[in-house]
């Protein structure tokens, strides 16, 4: 018998609720998106996504429904066709990783959000007022 706990999940969904999802902790990361690409997919100042290895994502319910979008910079975002919530972001520049939108959860997860990325995308009318981490630069994760 393994003293280990189990590997706890967490439920997740669009906002019709349509397209579930399921996660695995732990999370890799946890943090704040600027960039012109997650501003523009999320209508919003930025996004706030958690890092899964691929294999602790699952699609539970609704997967005719989830629809992929290949961006001009070659990672795929999906969404769900009915409410057009966004559910996920996956890159070549991150192999092997899930990025889900925090949002989309039900249920708190492992980590607190980490800090910035990409902010010198960040909306112009938006201000950054709290003591996170700020990355940016070429690749968006460079120290500030």
């Amino acid at each position: 018998m393994s003293s280990e706990a189990e590997p706890r999940s967490v439920k997740g969904a669009c906002l019709c609720g349509e397209v579930q999802i399921e996660v695995t902790l732990p999370s890799l990361w946890c943090t704040h998106c600027h960039c012109l690409n997650c501003r523009r997919a999320h209508g919003a100042a930025f996004v706030t996504f958690v890092g899964f290895p691929a294999e602790r994502f699952r699609v539970t319910s609704g997967a005719h429904l989830r629809v992929c979008f290949l961006t001009d910079t070659g990672a795929t975002r999906s969404f769900c066709s009915r409410c057009g919530s966004t559910l996920t972001y996956e890159s070549p520049r991150w192999p092997g990783e899930v990025h889900v939108v925090l949002a989309s959860l039900q249920a708190p997860i492992d980590r607190a959000p980490e800090g910035h990325v990409y902010v010198d995308h960040k909306a112009p009318w938006w201000e950054i007022r709290d003591s996170l981490p700020q990355r940016g630069g070429e690749t968006g994760t460079e120290p500030r």
